[in-house]
């Protein structure tokens, strides 16, 4: 879902928020709708309305804000590999200068969210501590046409660096507005990324899966 659907529904109104949904998202009929909230269908056909205009209104706003660089670009490299250089150098004030102001972390299927540079940095540093003594390593591909990286990790007398999930960046011009790391393994797999790597072997080739 967009993040611009997300935030509208957040901001409606409980009504129209779950007449949305019902109706939108989950398909049941006006009538069936007007059953489950104890209301009529001409009150639901006024509630969608407004629901969807406050949708439209929020979706207008979010492409009025700065695009991401084009797919591909000079520019996405350039912030993709500012970001990976950082990260696996554990250099959090280099991953936090990258960093748009309203940024956030998430880490599915883990329900923990770091929203703004403080609260991301935080993380990081926390997150930097833990590995100390291991070396994370990134694997370019990508995933929803956007910038992502397989992550693998040595532990301290270990010669193969194994999964640790996948990171997804959405850029926002020269700036990352979104950090997100899947905690799943399996997703090496099924993004055709390699189940280990050597110590010393070179990034594999990028990938893209949507």
């Amino acid at each position: 879902m967009e993040l611009a659907f997300v935030s509208a529904l957040q901001q409606l109104p409980p009504r129209q928020a779950a007449t949305l949904v019902l109706r939108d998202v989950l398909g049941y009929s006006a009538a069936e709708v007007a059953t489950m909230l104890d209301t009529t269908q001409t009150a639901i056909k006024g509630t969608l309305q407004r629901a969807r205009a406050s949708v439209d209104q929020a979706r207008r706003t979010a492409e009025s804000m700065h695009a991401p660089p084009a797919a591909g670009s000079a520019q996405e490299r350039t912030v993709s590999r500012r970001f990976a250089e950082a990260f696996t150098a554990n250099d959090v004030d280099g991953v936090v200068a990258l960093l748009a102001d309203h940024a956030r972390l998430t880490m599915p299927p883990a329900p923990h969210e770091y929203h703004g540079v403080a609260a991301i940095a935080a993380f990081l540093r926390a997150a930097a501590s833990w590995r100390r003594g291991r070396h994370l390593r990134l694997v370019s591909t990508r995933a929803n046409n956007q910038p992502a990286f397989g992550c693998y990790l040595t532990g301290v007398a270990d010669a193969i660096a194994h999964p640790a999930g996948l990171i997804v960046l959405t850029l926002e011009d020269n700036q990352i507005r979104a950090i997100t790391r899947f905690h799943d393994n399996d997703l090496h797999r099924r993004f055709g990324l390699p189940s280990a790597l050597p110590a010393r072997s070179r990034p594999a080739s990028s990938r893209d899966q949507s």
